[in-house]
């Protein structure tokens, strides 16, 4: 079999398999065995090298034992009750305005984001605290739904992200710098989210009235000191990850432990902090660090016998037979991840076509710091966009009763859209991105 056409069977196969609904990892690992075995003229002990090797060297790899770290940070603090105080202080000083509540969830969302790192805790957590009051005040159920998901969604791409550590590895990136150069797109995103509920709510009063007039009867005085207090616990953490990162005090891997370590002071100081609740954070977050590697070692062996087979080659060969402009070539290998974004999981996208377009940006001449981070961006838009969006998911188990699938998906449209926008506005001004890093680390 040629190259060009191995790397599209394996390409067209890949898809086929995860849209039937099978896993991600069996799949990839299984395509690798399957045509690395034909592709090296059934010579099983080539096969068996690169899979000992592979896994060998991400066993070695410091920077990923962040990931089971954050994870469990994510883990006591989603138990810890802090999201259930800050979001009580910010019903109390937003509800006064159109659509109060609606902002209250995003500027919620986005702290806890800068805590947690976890999608499923951000959209689970909201979905549960939010959702419920903002029905009963008689929001939009569309609304109430696109605010929660893409929100909750935020925790992906705002420091400190799973995602983010991941790439870092990748792409031979400072984990530090990528936590530093997603800050100002994620916030940015954030403030979107912000203008359009506001904005909204305004054209259209009734998609988000504000409290009764004798639901608002707190001082000034007091929703200022009710909001420093709660967001007290959430700055703490913040620091402890993100500060001790940024002023060079410790490894992303070290404030991933701080982080914990902070995240269980919180949940002792909120008498959450029980055996029970070891146990359980211990146990959820073996299962995903063990779902996350095995992940990895399977699309280690598919890049690997994909790569080795010419699959590179022949995908940059049709990348670049598109146009001679650098940019139309960026604006489609942003298309593509779009589109793999409805039907694959944002790992598994990652360690695919990472090691394919990495070389590509090169080639065009671009910022790999800056283009790592328009691939965070649009991978956004991956956890809201229909039929595979895990947001979606999360959010329809734990949804308020009287909301179907139908207002879910009209609700995250306008956010998608934004998004888009925020991914535009990176491209256009790359300091949106570039800023911090050199500011911070030259």
């Amino acid at each position: 079999m040629s190259p060009d056409f191995i790397a599209v069977m394996m390409f067209v196969l890949l898809l086929f398999a995860v849209f039937l609904g099978h896993p991600l990892a069996t799949t990839l690992g299984g395509l690798g065995l399957l045509f690395g075995y034909i592709g090296y003229g059934g010579d099983i002990s080539g096969i068996n090298f690169i899979i000992a090797s592979k896994t060998y060297g991400l066993m070695e790899n410091y920077v990923l034992v962040a990931i089971p770290l954050f994870i469990l940070m994510a883990q006591f603090l989603d138990k810890s009750g802090v999201a259930d105080e800050l979001f009580d202080a910010m019903y109390i000083v937003f509800g006064s305005v159109r659509g109060g509540l609606a902002l209250a969830t995003t500027v919620v969302a986005t702290l806890f984001a800068a805590t947690t790192g976890i999608v499923g805790a951000s959209v689970v957590s909201m979905g549960l605290l939010a959702a419920p009051s903002m029905v009963k005040k008689g929001y939009d159920k569309k609304l109430v739904a696109g605010t929660v998901i893409a929100g909750g969604t935020l925790g992906i791409l705002i420091p400190p992200s799973i995602m983010l550590v991941v790439m870092g590895g990748l792409v031979g990136i400072s984990v530090g710098k990528l936590f530093l150069a997603a800050f100002i797109p994620g916030f940015l995103l954030s403030g979107l989210y912000l203008i359009y509920i506001f904005v909204y709510s305004l054209i259209k009063p009734e998609v988000g009235p504000p409290l009764p007039k004798e639901e608002r009867i707190h001082s000034l005085g007091y929703k200022i000191k009710l909001t420093a207090k709660s967001m007290l616990p959430t700055l703490f953490l913040i620091f402890a990850v993100l500060g001790t990162i940024a002023f060079g005090i410790a490894t992303p891997t070290e404030a991933a432990g701080l982080g914990c370590v902070g995240a269980m002071i919180l949940a002792i100081a909120n008498k959450r902090f029980n055996f029970k609740l070891m146990v359980d954070a211990g146990a959820a977050t073996i299962k995903i660090t063990c779902m996350v590697m095995l992940i990895f070692v399977g699309a280690n062996l598919y890049t690997s016998v994909f790569m080795g087979l010419g699959g590179g080659e022949t995908f940059t060969k049709i990348i670049f037979s598109i146009s001679d402009n650098r940019w139309v070539i960026l604006a489609v290998i942003m298309m593509i991840l779009f589109v793999l974004g409805m039907f694959v999981d944002w790992l598994g996208i990652l360690l695919l076509t990472m090691p394919i377009f990495l070389p590509i940006v090169d080639k065009l001449g671009f910022d790999q710091l800056w283009f790592t981070m328009l691939v965070a961006v649009n991978l956004q838009m991956s956890f809201l966009t229909p039929p595979f969006g895990y947001s979606l998911f999360y959010y329809r188990g734990v949804a308020p009763a009287g909301t179907d699938l139908k207002d879910i998906y009209k609700g995250i449209i306008p956010f998608v859209i934004l998004q888009l926008i925020g991914l535009i506005l990176c491209v256009i001004f790359p300091s949106i991105i570039t800023y911090l890093p050199n500011l911070i680390m030259g």
